[in-house]
């Protein structure tokens, strides 16, 4: 081919690529405008004190209600939500936010309130997992106009990722652990609760859990340095109890099945096995799962002031205040609270709570915005709201559809990996934020809203 000839094709292939990408732009603003329009629909609906939610009434079932209008809900996350209305200890009805999909164990994005029984697989093996978030002192113009040392600066101050199948050498761990980490695993009496724990089930023992305090982890958790509508910075993490929770929910699970094995309960689903309020296993399960939500909470906190502390460090950034504003809440856990005159056990797997007044984080994908929330404590949804997008896709589904090209195209402009690692969790292949946040409006206020500038990922 002649180089005149060459240069007309590559002409006509770039004048292509520009159609498509204009095309693209137009569908996405029309999108964003039909999106818009019906969150402000939804919004008026609320304010007019109409109920803004579905409700499914499957047979031999307590009802279903769902926040999920104008989001896409796949069928098997309907029949699993069916599947847990009809436990026989559900209170009232079971709640299901706009972010609702299919999930190991119970649907994410389900609130399930019991009277006198607790499904450990419905609160899962990611135990306390959440959200913090710190607003601080600093503007957008105090950021650096290059982020990739920023970026390099808190990778190096927070333990992420997993290598070595998690044993020793593991980057993901702490190979020393540095005194503030082992301060807080023996002052806050994480060491001994977890102590007495193993006395009586030994199993828990053999797991990452001080090594993995104050550390990351894999898969949608994150660390992010974020912008909100005055440009002020923020930090943001997600990430939960890391290994030992995994090993108290897995051991947990496993007994709850064994126990409905021996007292010949059949369950639509074995994942529905449950411990009855009074037994010692629930005894026991309430013990571990309030330890590890503790365990959570301490490891946010401490990835938080790491961060916080490498963000102080870097070259070009003044110095700055924090606790302006600060949230830290769990999304996967369970908790006694009292609904409609009742105490009861409410399990929110993939659910933020929402009473009136109080402080929420709704984060959307590596591409999208997120939301500091004020919860306005709507007693049909149990006081819960989405805890964030919610996946549209699996991660398999995510790997063979998309590409690292486009995962660059949607992480325009953000510093973070753009390699195929994290094609799992490009941001198509989540649900979109604004119409999650639209299907919620008589649940939550947004009070702030935040864009990343930085992701971070193990």
């Amino acid at each position: 081919m002649s180089n005149g000839s060459k240069h007309e094709v590559d002409t006509k292939r770039a004048n292509k690529v520009e159609r498509e990408a204009r095309k693209a732009e137009k569908k996405a603003a029309k999108q964003a405008k039909k999106l818009e329009a019906k969150a402000n629909r939804l919004r008026a609906r609320a304010a007019a004190g109409e109920t803004v939610y579905e409700v499914d009434c499957p047979e031999g079932a307590r009802p279903i209600k769902r926040w999920t209008r104008g989001v896409p809900v796949e069928d098997a996350a309907l029949r699993q939500l069916a599947n847990v209305a009809r436990l026989p200890f559900i209170h009232g009805w079971v709640a299901a936010m706009p972010d609702v999909h299919w999930g190991m164990g119970a649907t994410v994005g389900s609130v399930i309130p019991t009277a006198g029984a607790i499904v450990p697989a419905a609160v899962g093996v990611d135990i306390g997992c959440g959200m913090m978030a710190v607003q601080t002192s600093l503007s957008a113009d105090d950021l650096p106009e290059s982020l990739g040392h920023v970026r390099a600066a808190i990778e190096r101050a927070v333990p992420h990722g997993r290598t070595s199948g998690g044993r020793r050498g593991d980057r993901g761990s702490w190979g020393e652990v540095p005194t503030k980490v082992g301060d807080t695993w023996v002052s806050n009496g994480l060491k001994d609760r977890f102590e007495k724990i193993c006395d009586k089930h030994p199993k828990i023992a053999k797991s990452n859990h001080v090594n993995h305090l104050g550390t990351l982890g894999t898969g949608n958790h994150f660390i992010e340095v974020c912008l909100d509508e005055a440009e002020r910075v923020w930090v943001m993490l997600h990430s939960g109890s890391r290994g030992v929770g995994n090993r108290i929910g897995s051991h947990f699970i496993a007994l709850a099945k064994e126990d409905m094995r021996r007292w010949f309960i059949n369950l639509p689903d074995d994942n529905l096995a449950y411990f009855p309020e009074g037994t010692e296993h629930f005894d026991d399960y309430v013990e571990a799962v309030s330890w590890a939500q503790d365990f959570a909470r301490q490891n946010r906190e401490l990835m938080m002031d790491a961060t916080l502390k490498a963000l102080a460090q870097c070259r070009g950034i003044r110095p700055f205040e924090t606790g302006l504003q600060a949230v830290n809440c769990h999304h996967n856990y369970v908790v006694r609270e009292r609904h409609y005159g009742e105490d009861v056990f409410v399990t929110r797997k993939g659910a933020v709570r929402a009473g009136l007044g109080e402080y929420g984080i709704i984060p959307g994908s590596m591409g999208a915005r997120s939301y500091i929330v004020r919860g306005k404590g709507n007693p049909e949804s149990f006081c819960s709201c989405s805890h964030g997008a919610g996946r549209a896709m699996s991660r398999s589904e995510a790997k063979r559809r998309f590409t690292v090209e486009d995962h660059k195209k949607a992480t325009e402009g953000i510093e973070c990996r753009k390699d195929e690692g994290v094609i799992d969790e490009t941001p198509a292949a989540y649900k979109p934020i604004d119409a999650v946040m639209a299907a919620q409006a008589d649940l939550v206020e947004v009070v702030h809203t935040l864009r990343q500038v930085i992701c971070i990922k193990g």
